[in-house]
């Protein structure tokens, strides 16, 4: 694909207007780890939540939205969408809760929450395991995109592709700290919204418009007798595939899985922006944003990419037609993107370019902090020390950021999909969602609960995995639920079996942290706590699920509303978009209810 004189401009362009501002936050950032990993607890929610948004935009999510889409149809966003019941969850009973922690990062609350030597264990082994193996399976992730897409774009091998990236990421994660991260996100944001929306004109131009996309399409079934366009799956005829990509996820993925970005009850880098945010208020409305963003405005154009794609490149072998000198192990659904992106015209091409790199930035640079936040705040100065001065630790974090991404771009050389590592890491984390809700709300788990849910999980999975490759293939949502299962037992026994957290911890957590609901009644009236004390509008736990249901049909609502007003289908548009407003109404009155000045006082950090 060749790139002209007015392409390079944009792309320079792009890249000098997200990173040299990031430039003037170095000083600032150095100052101290609150500064470097947590902006001083200073951010507003307008940027916390673009800036959620533009990290969960990575240079790998078109590609894992085309491959879900010509293996599966559009229905198979299901698996992803269903995770709006995370997210809305986040807002209305976790985000206040976070932002009252007072925490530096979310594994520092497991020593706020528990004690003893467990938590102490816990912190210290999510840490390494979290911020550095998980991390750097997810930057890998990023980063095969990546690699990929240049290799489309310009026959880039590997190493060379992340030479480039890796320059440009680790220098900017390591000199600018939280604030040049967030900074650079909230440009780079609309800069990848444009060249998406653009990509997605030009190849809907490139088929002969909507109509005949639509046309071509419906009458075109995909694997298993699918219907490409459907925005729910065909009940009917395929039953098995209904059940993996929407009952699943509906029923119980939501809850049970961690995943980064829809951590049941909140974590990873959308806790870091909670806890950097300046008030509970800002906490709340920067997730509340990021869910309407990242579900609403996002998926539509990659989604259109996608289907083009399947009319132009009907199997992948006229990917490797189109593209003779692509490395063949890097074919995949998930190229057909990059793939598409070759019918843009001069000047369009740079600003998908530009696009696509800021796609990878913002990923990674979120990742490089955040993970290098786990490393150093939760594990060198944790454990190994302690009373070193603030520069020490900012120094520590930044050589960490280097460390980061050093491995995971080995890991790249092992993975072959987007959807691949996605699968990955949606079986690890099996389980463990649950215990990550409840731990708020019931006083009776322990430190060891968490950590029988991550051992048992990890071990199901690799159990499954050994067996997969001695013959017993299980389908995907019978492995997911095998692994939830027998993760939940372990952890509710080791609630009720296990050494309980010390009185005193639970008091102070239950002061600090006010959780709704009847779990903590014991530890309250133990502590003398009057419950008029405990209750306020902004605890009104009734309130809250009104706020979660409402946001849940708002956002799907305006997803599908767009949908279907692209295929041309009024009756169903107008039909959702009536739904949109309505719940949206009810939204809006909950959250006034919720933050009206005399809902309770903030309970400062």
């Amino acid at each position: 694909m060749q790139l002209h004189l007015v392409d390079w401009i944009i792309v320079a362009a792009s890249l000098f207007i997200c990173f040299v501002p990031a430039l003037f936050y170095g000083k600032r950032s150095g100052k101290s780890t609150s500064e470097f990993f947590a902006s001083g607890r200073a951010v507003p929610w307008w940027l916390a939540g673009l800036s959620m948004v533009a990290t969960t935009f990575s240079s790998d999510t078109p590609n894992l939205v085309t491959d879900i889409v010509r293996r599966q149809g559009v229905s198979g966003n299901w698996v992803w969408w269903a995770f709006t019941l995370t997210g809305v969850a986040t807002v209305f009973f976790y985000a206040r809760m976070w932002r009252r922690s007072g925490v530096l990062t979310d594994l520092e609350f497991y020593e706020l929450r528990y004690s003893g030597k467990a938590a102490g264990v816990v912190r210290g082994f999510r840490s390494v395991y979290l911020g550095f193996f998980f991390n750097c399976m997810i930057m890998a992730t990023v980063n095969l995109a990546a690699c990929k897409i240049a290799a489309i774009l310009f026959g880039l091998p590997r190493w060379q592709t992340l030479a480039l990236v890796g320059s440009l990421n680790v220098v900017f994660a390591a000199v600018s700290g939280l604030w040049g991260v967030l900074v650079i996100d909230m440009i780079q944001f609309f800069i990848k919204m444009t060249a998406v929306i653009a990509a997605a004109y030009f190849a809907v131009k490139h088929v002969g418009g909507m109509h005949t996309l639509v046309s071509t399409l419906s009458a075109k079934t995909g694997p298993g007798g699918i219907n490409y366009l459907n925005i729910l799956p065909d009940f009917k005829n395929t039953w098995d595939i209904a059940v993996a990509v929407f009952i699943m996820p509906i029923a119980v993925q939501w809850w049970a899985v961690w995943y980064p970005g829809a951590e049941p009850g909140g974590g990873s880098y959308i806790a870091q922006r909670m806890l950097a945010s300046k008030s509970e208020k800002d906490s709340l409305g920067s997730v509340l944003f990021f869910n309407i963003a990242h579900y609403v405005l996002r998926p539509w154009p990659w989604i259109l990419v996608a289907l083009c794609s399947i009319i132009v490149y009907p199997q992948l072998a006229d990917i490797q037609k189109a593209f003779p000198h692509l490395d063949p192990s890097l074919i995949g659904h998930d190229i057909a993107f990059p793939a598409m992106l070759k019918f843009l015209p001069v000047g369009f091409i740079g600003l998908m370019v530009g696009g696509l790199i800021a796609a990878n930035s913002s990923t990674n640079l979120t990742h490089l902090n955040w993970g290098a936040s786990y490393l150093v705040h939760d594990f060198y100065r944790r454990f190994l020390r302690r009373d070193a001065e603030e520069k020490h630790y900012v120094r520590a974090g930044r050589m960490a950021t280097v460390l980061l991404f050093l491995c995971a771009g080995g890991l790249v050389f092992v993975l072959d999909t987007a959807k691949d590592s996605f699968d990955i890491i949606l079986q690890v984390g099996a389980g463990t969602g649950l215990l990550y809700l409840v731990r708020w709300f019931w006083w009776r788990v322990n430190a060891w609960c968490e950590v029988n849910a991550m051992i048992g999980s990890f071990l199901v999975s690799v159990g499954l995995l050994v067996l997969r490759k001695n013959g017993l293939v299980l389908s995907t949502h019978i492995a997911l639920l095998i692994t939830i299962a027998i993760t939940t037992v372990c952890w509710i026994l080791t609630a009720f079996l296990g050494p309980r957290t010390d009185h005193k911890t639970l008091v102070d957590f239950y002061k600090k942290i006010r959780p709704l609901g009847p779990g903590w009644t014991k530890i309250r009236k133990e502590a003398g706590i009057p419950e008029s004390e405990a209750r306020s509008k902004s605890e009104n736990f009734p309130l809250a699920l009104i706020g979660w249901v409402s946001g849940c049909t708002m956002i799907w609502s305006a997803l599908f509303t767009v949908g279907n007003f692209l295929y041309g289908r009024m009756t169903y548009a107008y039909i959702l978009l009536g739904v949109f407003i309505a719940s949206g109404l009810v939204l809006l009155k909950v959250i006034n209810t919720l933050w009206s000045p005399d809902a309770g006082k903030e309970t400062p950090v």
